[in-house]
């Protein structure tokens, strides 16, 4: 059975900096694409980062430079570093398991990705 459980939102002024950290259960990250994802209130689900088994990253245009995922195999944590936050950062955030590999655009599609933790809240206040 999988199972994703996020954790590290919290509430933060613009410019500072969290840490999200995905446990994973019943998928091995060395096999699959993992990839944070996001919502904000009446926005849709955005693909934010995705890495992918060999370590390839890809993210999305508006966190280029100021966000890095990570993942740590031994210990199957998926991670976000979030830097130079901003209040358009604020969003539920959502770690997620691809049941295969992804390329591309389809790292960062919700539709590939099979497997979904229930989330974990992020405010960025000016």
């Amino acid at each position: 059975q999988v199972r994703l459980v996020e954790s590290g939102g919290g509430s933060v002024q613009a410019g500072g900096s969290l840490r999200l950290s995905c446990a994973a259960s019943g998928v091995h990250q060395n096999t699959y694409c993992m990839g944070w994802f996001r919502q904000a209130p009446g926005k849709e689900r955005e693909g934010v980062a995705a890495i992918d088994s060999d370590g390839r990253t890809n993210y999305a245009d508006s966190v280029k430079g100021r966000f890095t995922i990570s993942k740590d195999n031994a210990k199957n944590t998926l991670y976000l570093q979030m830097n130079s936050l901003k209040t358009e950062d604020t969003a539920m955030y959502y770690c997620a398991a691809a049941g295969a590999s992804l390329w591309g655009v389809h790292m960062l599609t919700s539709y590939y990705y099979n497997y979904w933790g229930q989330g974990t809240q992020v405010a960025v206040s000016s």
